[in-house]
């Protein structure tokens, strides 16, 4: 099984927790690789089983440029059978807090089997981890309901 983690991130905290949440799905035993937009392949997009998604929020909770090229790629592709999750980090003080995360969460649950989304106010705590561990259990748990057969040994 193949899991891509792609995303955009512009202090850092947003990479930090993609690295934090690919760690712990490596402890599944699966295939994991870790891209930013600007190395992900969009055109192998359904080559992968599961694609998670982390981004920042940009002005009025606006998806940052860079990510809109794999935005429209999910509406664009055939994706319906990806298993997907969306994570971002943000700031509570404005009004659309985490709002990239929302829209990318709305298309996703058209366009994918989405499995599971993350807010994490600025950069990653010690409080957030359990919250991580959750999110990679819930995207292994519909990893195995779309592929039953494949995904039994994983503990």
């Amino acid at each position: 099984m193949k899991l891509a983690i792609v995303y955009t991130s512009i202090t850092g905290n947003t990479k930090e927790l993609a690295t934090i949440l690919g760690e712990l799905i490596k402890g599944y035993d699966l295939d994991v690789q870790l891209f930013t937009i600007e190395e992900f392949p969009l055109w192998q997009l359904s080559h992968f089983d599961a694609v998670v998604v982390g981004t920042y929020t940009w002005g009025n909770g606006e998806i940052p440029g860079e990510m809109l090229p794999l935005y429209r790629a999910f509406e664009n592709q055939d994706t319906h059978s990806i298993v997907t999750g969306v994570f971002g980090t943000g700031d509570q003080f404005y009004p659309h807090y985490c709002g990239a995360v929302d829209k990318f969460r709305d298309m996703l649950y058209v366009q994918s089997e989405l499995a599971v989304t993350l807010k994490v106010e600025l950069t990653p705590q010690l409080q957030d981890l359990k919250r991580c561990r959750k999110f990679a259990e819930l995207l292994m748990w519909r990893l195995r309901q779309n592929c039953p057969s494949g995904m039994n040994k994983i503990s």
